[in-house]
């Protein structure tokens, strides 16, 4: 399922543009993988199958999971905004459209950017779901002295321990990727463009491995903070809305916003700052409150 929501990914970023798909994808990304667990600890039968954890009464019911809630709340504004101002821009250009918004197509991308914020929610419950290996994997580097060992008033911790989880997780990605794009390929008959030699070959394969490269090292470094803060509301949050932030920050470098009112550009600024203070919330919360440590 991950798999799919990284796929439509690209489509919705393709129709919305980088400012506008991230802040709205990865909004519903956040709410989702971090509510997403906590509510179906709350459902007889399923509560039984998933990783234990706090439940969505332990979070209505406690001063920190109710300050967490604030802060998706606000998580929550910060969307609607933000779509929103996607909506006045699409009324704003109009049918003037070109450059960087020559694709811009509102409907068709909030519908993809849904679906894919939805779906990409669940590589937050495969880190969840992967805490044994995780446990395992620290374990043996206790038993063989690795570096990068933390004890703490718990037991030991060790750095890179989460890296075993994302070696399966992206199997999800690389899956459903090689099918559809092999596919694609084969339906329109454009496997010679491998070996192209009237194309910068060399360029392509090098800046697509730095892109692979980068977009890998993400998670690298997600499991490294999550291995410190613990994996749920504060930390998956928090790696959520440093992307939207990144993305928009380039995407009014690209001038993704120009030729549209300035009340439109002041929603998307509005927006895009009620989802950065949702994460200041939330992380003050999970700093305030320990005990969220266990919210998946």
């Amino acid at each position: 399922l991950w798999g799919i929501g990284g796929l439509t990914y690209g489509l919705a970023i393709r129709y919305l543009g980088m400012s506008l798909g991230n802040s709205v994808l990865l909004g519903i990304t956040s709410v989702v993988g971090s509510l997403g667990l906590p509510i179906l600890r709350n459902i007889p039968g399923i509560a039984e199958i998933i990783p234990d954890g706090l439940s969505f009464t332990d979070l209505i019911s406690t001063t920190g999971g109710r300050i967490v809630l604030l802060g998706i709340l606000i998580l929550l504004v910060g969307i609607i905004l933000s779509g929103t101002a996607g909506i006045r821009k699409d009324h704003d250009l109009g049918k003037n459209k070109e450059g960087v918004n020559s694709e811009f197509k509102l409907s068709k991308g909030l519908l993809i950017a849904i679906v894919s914020g939805i779906l990409s929610a669940f590589f937050s419950f495969g880190i969840d779901a992967g805490k044994e290996m995780s446990s395992i994997a620290r374990s043996m580097a206790v038993e063989q002295h690795y570096p990068f060992i933390t004890e703490t008033g718990a037991g030991f911790k060790y750095l890179f321990e989460n890296n075993i989880i994302f070696f399966v997780i992206l199997w999800g990605g690389l899956t459903t990727n090689l099918i559809w794009t092999s596919a694609l390929i084969f339906k329109n008959k454009t496997g010679g463009d491998f070996i192209d030699k009237k194309t910068p070959l060399l360029n392509n394969y090098l800046f697509c491995a730095l892109a692979g490269t980068t977009w890998f090292l993400q998670f690298f470094f997600y499991g490294m903070g999550e291995t410190k803060i613990g994996n749920g509301a504060s930390s998956w949050t928090l790696h959520m809305a440093t992307i939207i932030l990144t993305a928009n920050l380039w995407g009014f470098y690209r001038k993704e916003w120009k030729g549209v009112s300035k009340n439109t550009y002041n929603m998307i600024i509005f927006g895009v700052g009620a989802i950065l203070l949702s994460v200041i919330i939330i992380g003050i919360a999970k700093w305030l409150y320990p005990e969220l440590n266990a919210l998946g």
